[in-house]
Protein backbone atom coordinates (compact mmCIF):
# COMPACT_ATOMS: atom_id res chain seq x y z
CA UNK A 1 0.00 0.00 0.00
CA UNK A 2 1.24 3.61 -1.06
CA UNK A 3 -0.12 5.97 0.74
CA UNK A 4 -0.81 9.50 -0.02
CA UNK A 5 2.25 10.99 2.01
CA UNK A 6 5.54 9.32 2.38
CA UNK A 7 6.74 10.89 5.91
CA UNK A 8 10.05 9.03 5.49
CA UNK A 9 10.60 10.50 1.84
CA UNK A 10 10.34 14.22 3.15
CA UNK A 11 12.42 13.53 5.97
CA UNK A 12 15.71 12.04 3.33
CA UNK A 13 14.68 14.98 1.53
CA UNK A 14 14.95 17.70 4.44
CA UNK A 15 17.77 20.51 4.42
CA UNK A 16 21.06 19.91 6.25
CA UNK A 17 20.42 21.11 9.45
CA UNK A 18 22.87 23.54 9.23
CA UNK A 19 20.13 25.14 6.99
CA UNK A 20 17.21 25.22 9.23
CA UNK A 21 15.88 21.88 7.30
CA UNK A 22 15.74 20.20 11.03
CA UNK A 23 13.43 18.93 12.70
CA UNK A 24 10.94 18.17 9.98
CA UNK A 25 7.59 19.43 10.31
CA UNK A 26 4.48 17.22 9.51
CA UNK A 27 1.39 19.09 9.12
CA UNK A 28 -2.01 17.46 10.65
CA UNK A 29 -3.79 17.83 6.64
CA UNK A 30 -0.83 15.34 5.41
CA UNK A 31 -1.37 13.08 8.94
CA UNK A 32 -5.19 12.76 8.19
CA UNK A 33 -4.90 12.50 4.55
CA UNK A 34 -3.27 9.00 5.53
CA UNK A 35 -5.81 8.19 8.04
CA UNK A 36 -8.38 8.93 5.47
CA UNK A 37 -6.28 6.80 3.06
CA UNK A 38 -6.07 3.60 5.63
CA UNK A 39 -9.34 3.59 7.03
CA UNK A 40 -11.53 0.78 7.05
CA UNK A 41 -14.66 1.36 4.49
CA UNK A 42 -16.74 -2.05 4.99
CA UNK A 43 -20.81 -3.06 5.21
CA UNK A 44 -21.33 -1.89 8.89
CA UNK A 45 -22.83 -5.63 9.23
CA UNK A 46 -19.37 -7.05 9.38
CA UNK A 47 -17.73 -4.76 11.71
CA UNK A 48 -17.04 -5.23 15.02
CA UNK A 49 -16.63 -1.86 17.45
CA UNK A 50 -13.74 -2.92 20.22
CA UNK A 51 -11.61 -1.57 22.41
CA UNK A 52 -7.86 -1.24 21.21
CA UNK A 53 -4.21 -0.14 22.65
CA UNK A 54 -4.94 2.15 26.16
CA UNK A 55 -8.42 1.46 25.99
CA UNK A 56 -9.02 3.19 22.22
CA UNK A 57 -11.72 2.07 20.20
CA UNK A 58 -10.86 0.14 17.13
CA UNK A 59 -12.93 -1.76 14.21
CA UNK A 60 -11.95 -5.23 12.97
CA UNK A 61 -14.10 -7.16 10.59
CA UNK A 62 -15.75 -9.82 11.47
CA UNK A 63 -13.96 -13.06 9.70
CA UNK A 64 -15.03 -16.01 10.62
CA UNK A 65 -12.59 -19.17 10.93
CA UNK A 66 -11.55 -21.45 8.08
CA UNK A 67 -13.36 -24.68 8.90
CA UNK A 68 -11.08 -27.54 9.44
CA UNK A 69 -11.17 -30.46 6.68
CA UNK A 70 -12.23 -28.37 3.77
CA UNK A 71 -9.51 -27.03 1.08
CA UNK A 72 -11.00 -25.53 -1.41
CA UNK A 73 -13.49 -22.47 0.21
CA UNK A 74 -14.54 -18.72 -0.90
CA UNK A 75 -15.48 -16.09 1.24
CA UNK A 76 -18.72 -14.52 0.94
CA UNK A 77 -20.83 -12.31 2.65
CA UNK A 78 -24.18 -13.97 3.18
CA UNK A 79 -27.28 -12.98 5.06
CA UNK A 80 -25.51 -9.74 6.65
CA UNK A 81 -22.28 -11.40 7.85
CA UNK A 82 -18.94 -13.16 5.91
CA UNK A 83 -19.20 -16.92 5.55
CA UNK A 84 -17.27 -19.79 4.20
CA UNK A 85 -18.85 -21.67 0.87
CA UNK A 86 -17.81 -24.33 -1.03
CA UNK A 87 -15.63 -23.06 -3.52
CA UNK A 88 -14.96 -24.89 -6.66
CA UNK A 89 -14.88 -28.85 -5.92
CA UNK A 90 -12.61 -31.24 -7.35
CA UNK A 91 -13.07 -32.13 -10.98
CA UNK A 92 -13.90 -35.99 -11.41
CA UNK A 93 -11.25 -38.26 -12.53
CA UNK A 94 -14.03 -39.81 -15.70
CA UNK A 95 -16.41 -38.84 -17.88
CA UNK A 96 -16.70 -34.97 -19.22
CA UNK A 97 -18.05 -32.18 -17.20
CA UNK A 98 -19.61 -28.56 -17.45
CA UNK A 99 -19.13 -26.59 -13.84
CA UNK A 100 -22.28 -24.90 -13.10
CA UNK A 101 -24.76 -23.55 -10.13
CA UNK A 102 -27.19 -25.70 -8.74
CA UNK A 103 -29.35 -24.15 -6.26
CA UNK A 104 -26.57 -22.04 -5.75
CA UNK A 105 -23.57 -24.06 -5.38
CA UNK A 106 -20.93 -24.90 -8.06
CA UNK A 107 -20.83 -28.73 -8.98
CA UNK A 108 -19.32 -30.46 -11.95
CA UNK A 109 -22.38 -31.38 -14.06
CA UNK A 110 -21.81 -34.76 -16.14
CA UNK A 111 -22.56 -34.19 -19.68
CA UNK A 112 -22.16 -36.34 -22.95
CA UNK A 113 -18.90 -35.89 -25.36
CA UNK A 114 -19.02 -33.78 -28.15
Amino acid sequence: MTLPVDFEALARGAKQASGGGYPVQISAADLQRNFVFAALDADPSIIETTSGAGGHPQRKLKIPAVPTGDSALNLTAQSGGLSWVPGIPELPTSGTHVLGAVDGTLTWIATEEC
